[in-house]
């Protein structure tokens, strides 16, 4: 693994914050930092499937941008399960109306952010490489 202070970033998010995560991942990317960010690393007719593994792979922090619906979205799920069973560092954002017990026991047990209040909190843990290991929960 990467050392912390120059982290390389997986983004994951659902399609109903896309805009919010590609600020997100322009703004770490403005910053230095390394970001796999579907729009930009997934080639015309590349496997999705390759894609994601092969950038959780190489990442050494995986960003999680949750949402109420999160449990109903397998693919966030696995980019979550995975991440965590590679031993990476997960740094999870929700929305302040999330209720944490839907959250898988993993996730519950790290620091959680909000969205509104963590996009610039986020920002600077992970650029700074002080990725920790609870979620961030947003105000």
């Amino acid at each position: 693994m990467k050392a912390m202070g120059n982290p390389r970033v997986f983004l994951s998010y659902s399609r109903r914050d896309a805009d919010w995560a590609r600020s997100f991942a322009e703004a770490l990317k403005q910053r230095g930092v390394s970001v796999w960010f579907d729009e930009f690393d997934v080639k015309p007719g590349e496997p999705l499937r390759d894609a994601l593994e092969s950038g959780l792979r190489n990442s050494d922090v995986l960003v999680a941008l949750l949402d109420p619906e999160y449990p109903s979205k397998p693919a966030v799920f696995f980019e979550l399960g995975a991440a965590i069973g590679m031993g990476k560092k997960v740094v999870s954002i929700v929305p302040k109306d999330l209720d944490p017990t839907s959250l898988p026991l993993n996730v519950r047990l790290r620091r959680l952010d909000p969205f509104d209040a963590a996009f610039h909190a986020a920002l600077a843990r992970i650029s700074h490489g002080g990725c920790g290991e609870k979620p961030l929960l947003l105000a």
